[in-house]
């Protein structure tokens, strides 16, 4: 059967673990296909396994992608509550004579498993296939323990994948596979062929490690006379190494990189172009761009590495053209304790000032801690770079104090012009004056253009840094009567 209907697309997360950023593509190129075809995006917690399913995980995964913007048109859909559809098409198919009764016991089958030749992969031997349906029904009925197998057929299974191209099975290498165990619960493939049918699935976009699970859903798919949706087997997301990403290479959570101050539509843009081309040389999309823009056609074949420094980068691209109000919003936030009772037009002015130098929240936290801060820290190596004469740095910022207490203008040009006529009076150049002074005002080595610094500190501050560096440097000078 061929697929007619509009499109619908589901993602289907387990919750033993929290939201990957593997699972987080998955999850958005399922949306943005969703989307872009105008059909249905379904959310499916795949929660049968009650040992390791965790509410916890659950709720986390949901958090993820509200986070990310994944908004989904139905769901969250739990599998579990499917339990009983799952079983009745199971036993559907057994009636229909494509599946049958296994009454083989735990220990009858690990007893022929070591009797297998050494070096060959057991297979299940088809023993209970020899048991006709009538006595397979009364042993059944009589309670006898048994599970339900799906009898492969004869040939290949094969499908046109919307990322690999046509992929084929030879059906000899597919054992009979158990559909239902012994408690009567499905097993994985068979719930999840129920789902899909039942939520009329058309487009089953997932990661490439279900490639071998496919074969046996389509049997059953074919088995359940349901239409066969079109597969995309997207390949995993590698570290820098070229192994699959995991936690030696750093965070892979989604929620870790919520808290390292990844904002969440750069997130949302890195992973829309790990393993998906728009064609061009590109990099920066909105969200109703890449919309337009998606297609199946443009997901590579091969592994996409996940490059922590480029989402960095991007990250500090969306920074910068965040507007200064919702970054301010952050920092006051953050740095709540050291306000200082700032206006709300300082913080954006401050926000605007360091988010064109920060890659993520974090940084721009930061950076922004020392201008708020009541006692400033200096950086050991700032403070040996370029306070290396303390007595002649000192002398030469007294001097700057002054010149700058005395300024009847506190404004960028104003400052501008008293440091640099201080460093023609002094026979240096202005880089002798601003990097010691830079060092006094913010502690650090770096920092934006010191007179934004200056100005944003505001004469009062400015004049007490300096009066403080001052005292600082003489207390590194020794005593010359000890």
């Amino acid at each position: 059967m061929t697929v007619t209907s509009a499109v619908r697309v589901r993602f289907a997360p387990s919750p033993t673990g929290y939201l990957h950023v593997g699972g987080a593509r998955t999850a958005l190129f399922n949306w943005l296909f969703a989307r872009h075809s105008g059909g249905a995006f379904v959310l499916r917690i795949e929660d049968t396994d009650r040992e390791r399913s965790s509410e916890a995980m659950t709720a986390a995964i949901i958090e993820g992608m509200k986070w990310l913007g994944l908004d989904w048109d139905e769901g969250p859909c739990h599998q579990a509550d499917g339990l009983e559809q799952h079983r009745a098409d199971a036993l559907r198919v057994l009636e229909t004579g494509s599946a049958y009764r296994c009454f083989c016991t735990a220990e009858e089958l690990a007893a022929r498993r070591t009797a297998e030749p050494a070096g060959d992969t057991f297979r299940y031997d088809r023993f209970c296939l020899r048991v006709t349906a009538e006595e397979s029904r009364r042993r059944a009925a009589a309670g006898e323990p048994h599970t339900v197998r799906f009898r492969v057929p004869d040939g290949t299974t094969e499908w046109d994948d919307e990322v690999h191209g046509t992929i084929s099975f030879a059906n000899a290498d597919i054992e009979d596979f158990i559909i239902l165990r012994s408690d009567s619960t499905p097993i994985y493939n068979m719930a999840v062929v129920s789902d899909d049918i039942a939520m009329r699935i058309t487009h089953v976009i997932r990661g490439d490690d279900h490639i071998s699970n496919t074969p046996k859903q389509i049997l059953l798919y074919r088995a359940l006379d349901a239409a066969v949706p079109m597969f995309a087997h997207v390949p995993m997301i590698l570290g820098p190494d070229g192994r699959r990403l995991s936690k030696r290479h750093g965070a892979t959570a989604v929620g870790e990189y919520h808290n390292q101050g990844i904002l969440p539509d750069a997130l949302f843009n890195f992973l829309a172009l790990l393993g998906w081309s728009p064609g061009t040389d590109e990099e920066l999309f909105s969200r109703a761009e890449l919309i337009d823009r998606f297609s199946l056609a443009g997901i590579n074949r091969k592994s996409a590495i996940f490059d922590t420094q480029k989402l960095e980068w991007m990250n500090g691209r969306y920074l910068a053209v965040t507007p200064p109000e919702d970054l301010a919003a952050v920092l006051r936030a953050a740095l709540g304790s050291e306000q200082l009772g700032y206006p709300d037009r300082w913080w954006a002015d401050l926000a605007a000032l360091l988010s064109v130098r920060s890659r993520t929240l974090l940084e721009l936290i930061e950076q922004a801690r020392p201008f708020v801060v009541a006692e400033i820290v200096y950086d050991d190596a700032a403070v040996a770079k370029h306070w290396k004469d303390p007595p002649t740095v000192a002398d030469r910022l007294q001097r700057l104090h002054t010149d700058f207490a005395s300024l009847e203008e506190w404004t960028e040009g104003a400052l501008e012009e008293v440091l640099r006529r201080r460093a023609e009076a002094e026979g240096v150049g202005a880089g002798k004056l601003i990097h010691p002074l830079r060092v006094a005002l913010t502690g650090a080595a770096a920092s934006p253009g010191i007179f934004d610094v200056a100005l944003l500190l505001g004469r009062d501050r400015v004049l007490k840094r300096i009066q403080s560096a001052i005292v600082t440097m003489a207390q590194k000078v020794p005593d010359s009567r000890a």
